[in-house]
């Protein structure tokens, strides 16, 4: 970008102004697409929206403290902005029956998301874009790197529907003829799927690195078996 573009973006000028919002609209909307994609709650428009919010709420704080005669702090709005947000995202985050904890991604994406307005509102473009490059990396490539890292990890817990005769005895000694350790098991209320199962929570310890899909696989074919997925 020409240098002096940049200049007249970070400035106060209204067009200047206006284009940053813009931008920050438009990055938000990207990463907010990235989780559409996925599959989560917070979509395009709520990141926009979080960003592009986040991006007024600094201009205008910076538009307070320079008229004169006017004692604006700073870091207030900023700071508002940076809790409220918090807020927001924490209504994202799901704990379900099996005591998994879903959408922390989503929401520490919209929390970045606002600080990523916040930078392009101030007119710093280049921590702005540099944000946005950062947290598309980190929810596409890191992604794809922590399932990799996940499929392969020696520990693994799951959540098992077997035979109510006899079908836990039988899980055990499965385990023990793969020389896999149990680490846990428990017992929990889920409504399994036949209704006449026991529904199971199982935490192994394979001792090596092992393939999770080869273990779930090798379960599925098992006869007490009726069901079985990591959490």
């Amino acid at each position: 970008m020409d240098n002096t573009i940049f200049i007249y973006l970070q400035g106060m000028d209204d067009l200047a102004v206006i284009i940053r919002l813009v931008l920050a609209t438009v990055c938000g909307s990207l990463i907010g697409w990235e989780r559409v994609v996925r599959r989560h709650s917070a979509g395009i428009r709520t990141f926009a929206l979080v960003s592009l919010g986040s991006a007024v709420a600094t201009v205008l704080n910076l538009y307070l403290a320079n008229l004169s005669g006017f004692d604006a702090d700073v870091s207030r709005i900023p700071a508002g902005v940076v809790s409220g947000i918090g807020f927001l995202g924490a209504g994202t985050i799901i704990v379900t029956g099996r005591n998994q904890i879903k959408g922390l991604t989503t929401a520490a994406s919209l929390w970045v998301a606002s600080c990523m307005g916040m930078a392009f509102g101030a007119g710093y473009l280049s921590v702005g874009f540099a944000c946005f490059v950062l947290v598309m990396i980190a929810n596409l490539v890191l992604m794809r790197l922590t399932l990799q890292i996940g499929e392969y990890s020696r520990y693994v817990s799951m959540y098992i529907e077997v035979a109510e005769d006899g079908g836990i005895k039988k899980l055990r000694k499965t385990f023990a003829e793969m020389g896999y350790h149990i680490s846990s098991i428990n017992k929990t209320k889920d409504k399994t799927l036949s209704g006449d199962d026991t529904a199971l929570m199982v935490e192994l310890d394979f001792g090596k690195r092992h393939s999770h899909q080869k273990l779930f696989d090798e379960l599925n074919e098992l006869d007490f078996v009726s069901y079985v997925e990591e959490v």
